[in-house]
């Protein structure tokens, strides 16, 4: 396992805890701190991938 999937997989565990420790205390506001750290993922993940080259 390379360096940086291990880190990425404890990053998400890491979140995946400090959500159910938000759920533990209110649901409304761990699904809200889900959807916004969800909607983090995607942007950081689609920021990451490098642009496809345009066909001509």
């Amino acid at each position: 396992m390379t360096r940086e999937r291990l880190l990425l997989v404890l990053e998400i565990l890491f979140v995946l805890v400090i959500v159910a420790g938000v759920a533990m205390v209110s649901v409304p506001s761990a699904l809200v701190l889900g959807g916004l750290l969800g909607v983090l993922a995607v942007e950081r993940a689609t920021v990451q991938r490098k642009p496809k080259e345009v066909r001509r």
